[in-house]
Formats: structure tokens, C-alpha cells, sequence
């Protein structure tokens, strides 16, 4: 008897765990670009997101290796680099978790800039879903000023901001980790990172890596699993009264 529910108990929980595990977000590192760092869809692309310039309004997102914060990356003003204690800045710059490339984007800047967004496959309305990444605050090297950035998330027709960082002049905060959850409400399916930034041209760069996003658990599913533990349980421990 035992054996038996706790092979319909394997099963449920066989049911339940690839579901949770499933990630959707493609290249959430940015690892994988067309064109190695640079601005994106200007000199450069990264595999599986976007930021499409619209009329009145441009991209000025990058893409940048750990090396670059201070050596630079190519943009049409010139190298793009970021203040850090070896040129002048007071704090040192640490990679995010994963270690490698990260997108750099100019809240700050006019006309507006465009959010970096891909679009998810599989959403079912109504559904929860967890988005994880990584974020930080820094100011474009040559500026003064002490500055303000942050983010914007939305999926579908939700959108939730992270904490607006106080960055002190030619500061570097570090890396935040954040985990939102959407229940999505279709059927724009789009995930997109909007950079929020002040003031306009000192200039306020936001970070970003280690995107993730993946379904969170329905209540029924560990309403099953949770009653699979406690049929196992009355089981065995009438099997030790019958054997007593």
C-alpha cells in the first residue's frame, strides 16, 4: 500500500518539478551578441532581446564586458566607460553573479531612451511568473554630479520599479539582486527592462544582468504534494501498528 502511494506521490511531484524549472528568458547573461559590446541594434546585437529605435526616440543601451566599465566601449560620442576607483572614482567595481557581460543603460537620456525587451513564449493568462535579475547604478566617466537610476519591469500590461538608487557623484553601488513576480494578463507576452535615471545628460547609467524568469508553482500543486507527505505518513504509521 505504501509503495503504491508513494508512487503516485512520485509522480505528482515528477509533474509539478519540471514545471517550476522551466527558464524562459533566452540569453538572460547577454553572453551571446552579434557584434561582441557596443550600443544595441546600432553596432551590436544581443541574442534573443531588442531595443528598436521608434520615430522621436532612440536606443542608448549597451552591452559591455567586466573589462569595459573602465577601458570603454565604442559608441558614436567616443569610448564609453564608467567612473570606478582606478580613474578617480570612489568605489571598485565588482562583476554581477554571473561574471560576464552586463547592459548598461541611460536613463537619462533625451529624447527618451527604449526599454531592452524579448518576448516570452508559453505565458498562460492568469498565471504567476517570477522574473530574478541582477542591477546596479553607476555614472558615465567625464561627468559630474551626483546622479539617480533604477529600472522599470513590466511583462504584459504590469510594470513594477525597483527602489530609485541615491548615487553619490561618480558613485558605483554595487550589484542588487531583484525578484518580481506578474501574474500575466496577456496578450502582449513582452518582458522589458526601462532605465530610470536623473538628471538628463551628467549621465545616469543603470545596469543589468542575470535575467531570469521561469512560472511559479499553482497553490494546487503543493495542495498535492502537501497531502502526498501526509498520505505517506497515516501509511506508514499504520503499517507500524499493524506489525506491532
Amino acid at each position: 500500500m505504501i509503495r503504491k502511494i508513494i508512487l503516485g506521490f512520485s509522480a505528482v511531484v515528477g509533474l509539478a518539478g519540471p514545471a517550476q524549472a522551466v527558464e524562459l528568458v533566452t540569453n538572460g547573461g547577454v553572453e551571446s551578441t552579434t557584434n561582441g559590446s557596443g550600443r544595441l541594434d546600432f553596432n551590436t546585437d544581443v541574442t534573443g532581446w531588442s531595443s528598436p529605435a521608434v520615430k522621436g526616440q532612440f536606443s542608448y543601451n549597451f552591452v559591455l564586458s567586466p573589462s569595459e566599465f573602465t577601458s570603454g566601449v565604442t559608441s558614436q560620442y567616443g569610448a564609453l566607460s564608467f567612473w570606478e576607483t582606478s580613474n578617480g572614482g570612489p568605489d571598485s567595481f565588482v562583476a554581477s553573479s554571473t561574471a560576464g557581460n552586463f547592459v548598461a543603460a541611460d536613463g537619462g537620456y533625451a529624447p527618451p531612451t527604449l526599454p531592452i525587451i524579448q518576448t516570452l513564449s508559453g505565458l498562460v493568462v492568469g498565471h504567476k511568473y517570477a522574473v530574478s535579475f541582477d542591477w546596479a547604478a553607476a555614472q558615465q566617466a567625464g561627468f559630474n554630479g551626483a546622479t539617480n537610476e533604477g529600472w522599470t519591469v513590466s511583462l504584459g500590461g504590469q510594470s513594477i520599479a525597483t527602489s530609485i538608487y541615491s548615487n553619490p557623484n561618480h558613485g558605483f553601488s554595487g550589484w542588487f539582486h531583484e525578484k518580481f513576480v506578474f501574474t500575466f494578463d496577456g496578450p502582449n507576452s513582452v518582458l522589458s527592462f526601462l532605465a530610470n535615471g536623473t538628471p538628463e545628460g551628467v549621465p545616469p547609467f543603470s545596469l543589468l544582468d542575470s535575467v531570469s524568469a521561469s512560472a511559479v508553482p499553482e497553490s494546487a500543486t503543493w495542495t498535492m504534494v502537501i497531502a502526498g507527505f501526509g498520505l505517506v505518513g497515516v501509511a506508514a504509521r499504520r503499517r507500524r501498528c499493524v506489525t506491532a
